[in-house]
């Protein structure tokens, strides 16, 4: 039996992630420090599976690497200091502990005496600066030359520090490869993102009107089945090693306005969309050039847009909605 480590592994990607590494048969140990919400279906989720093991771990302590196996095949570092409240309240430790934790995660691996793959997740931010400051091409391939926005910005850290982070495991000497996710969405990813906040906003249809900020910005989305399945492939191709991959869909890609729309009528939900301001330093455009990762792993996504958001829109109700004491959906 293969193991594997997923850092951040409580998380939406890393929950996803370990579900479908059990199901192929691998003995999985996920590393989180549980600092943020963690939906408890998914905890009795992955406490009930036989080869999942939670390890409550703070990945900003070297010391607890230490004590952690060396049989390891396959390491995903997925763990990150993220999000908006966080990195506007300091994005001083955003950098430094995005780059302590991957520093520690390079030492453990380092040690392994059977690693096969060190997967590095990335972001799809980091063409932002390009796309701000220079001509950007979209589909996007994963060639093109990467800058980085403003220093005093606030999401810069963040940026600066995956930019970093897929250098530093570009020359770690480790057998590396190196996701760029996109748009990723599905069951269980948080409140915060598009998708679940339209969502939510179409449950509690509690307004004669939605207003929807940026509504002609454009996006491709890629359901979260379809992206782990991808992760997987890559972490075990020996044509993915030491590269770089979008991880996403290519089409269909859309408006906000249109996947409102598409929410909207999958919820039954009758409000009508008001436009709002367009969000600050949000990107116009925003989608993968999927034909690296199709030549390298044959895989198409499975999941149309319609089939996946009806399939988080039956979870966010059943979850999310009901338990917040209103049943009329």
């Amino acid at each position: 039996m293969k193991k594997a480590l997923i850092t951040g592994g409580a998380g939406f990607i890393g929950y996803h992630l370990a579900l479908h590494l059990s199901r192929r048969g691998y003995s999985v140990d996920l590393f989180d420090n549980f600092g943020r919400d963690i939906h408890d279906s998914f905890l009795q989720e992955l406490i009930g599976c036989k080869n999942v093991n939670l390890l409550h771990l703070n990945l900003q302590e070297r010391t607890v690497f230490d004590k952690l196996s060396s049989d390891y095949n396959i390491i995903y570092h997925i763990a990150e200091t993220t999000g908006v409240k966080t990195l506007s309240r300091s994005p001083y430790d955003a950098l430094t502990n995005n780059l302590n934790m991957l520093q520690n995660v390079i030492d453990l691996c380092r040690r392994q005496l059977r690693l096969e793959r060190l997967v590095f997740t990335s972001t799809s931010e980091v063409y932002s600066g390009t796309q701000k400051h220079f001509t950007l091409p979209i589909p996007t391939p994963e060639t093109t030359p990467l800058t980085i926005p403003e220093l005093s910005e606030k999401r810069t850290p963040s940026i600066l520090s995956k930019i970093y982070g897929e250098a530093l495991c570009l020359h770690s000497g480790l057998p590396v490869t190196i996701v760029r996710p996109h748009n990723f969405y599905g069951p269980g990813m948080g409140l915060s993102s598009v998708v679940p906040e339209l969502l939510m906003k179409a449950l509690l249809d509690d307004e004669s009107d939605l207003r929807l900020f940026s509504p002609d910005h454009r996006r491709t989305f890629c359901y979260i089945d379809d992206a782990v399945e991808m992760m997987s492939i890559l972490s075990e191709s020996k044509d993915s090693l030491g590269e770089v991959f979008n991880v996403g869909n290519q089409e269909p890609e859309i408006t906000i306005r249109v996947l409102a729309e598409m929410i909207l009528t999958i919820a039954g939900a009758k409000m009508s969309i008001k436009t709002g301001p367009v969000t600050e330093g949000c990107p116009v455009r925003r989608c993968p050039d999927m034909s690296k990762t199709r030549k390298v792993i044959g895989y198409n996504s499975a999941v149309s847009l319609e089939d996946g958001l009806k399939r988080t829109f039956e979870w966010y109700k059943m979850n999310v909605f009901l338990n917040h004491g209103n049943s009329t959906v």
